[in-house]
Parts: C-alpha cells; sequence; structure tokens
C-alpha cells in the first residue's frame, strides 16, 4: 500500500497502489491529508487499487468532504475493479460525481 505522487498538466495526481482496508487506512490517511489542503487539481487515481473496504471507502469520503471544506477541486479516475464493485454496492457513485471508468489492467 502506497501513494504516488505525479504532477501533469497543472495537477497533482495521487496514485493509490494496493489495499484500501482497515489495515492500511491510518497509513494511507497520513499520506493523502497533506494533499487535501493545497491549491490546484488534485486526481486521485484508482486503478492500482486491488481490495477496498468499508475502512477504505470512508477514507475516500473523507478525502472528498475535506477537499470540497478546503475548495480544493478533486477527482476520482481509472477506478479499478475492487473499486467499482464498492461504489456500485454502496450506491456512492453519485456521490463522487465522477465517471466512472475501468482502468486497464494487464492481467486481465
Amino acid at each position: 500500500m502506497s501513494i504516488r505522487t505525479e504532477s501533469q498538466d497543472g495537477r497533482t495526481l495521487l496514485h493509490i497502489e494496493g489495499e484500501m482496508t482497515i489495515y492500511t487506512a491510518a497509513d494511507l490517511k497520513a499520506q493523502l491529508m497533506p494533499h487535501l489542503g493545497q491549491d490546484g487539481e488534485l486526481e486521485i487515481v484508482l486503478a492500482e487499487v486491488c481490495e477496498i473496504d468499508s475502512a477504505g471507502l470512508q477514507l475516500l469520503i473523507l478525502a472528498k468532504r475535506e477537499a470540497t471544506r478546503n475548495e480544493t477541486a478533486l477527482r476520482l479516475s481509472r477506478h479499478s475493479r475492487a473499486v467499482l464493485e464498492v461504489f456500485d454496492l454502496c450506491n456512492l457513485a453519485a456521490f463522487f460525481g465522477d465517471p466512472l471508468v475501468i482502468a486497464h489492467s494487464p492481467n486481465g
């Protein structure tokens, strides 16, 4: 589990890789929170999220709320199958408001 940071066309991209579960949520939160108050556009890339549970989902909800509170433009992109399944199960796609597009996976 890690967050890789990249700058692209004036946006900061945060690539979350690995699990977003109760076991990784605290570390992910510590890595994510400093970015939520910055100026400019922020994009969380979810293509490499292999597992997500309610703790991971709560972290994404927190990120969205904090970004809104700080007036930081935040979007989620390249949702993995695991993320799409949880969003569908919890009916949260509209809450985030981002297009839900499965990222291409070399493994299938």
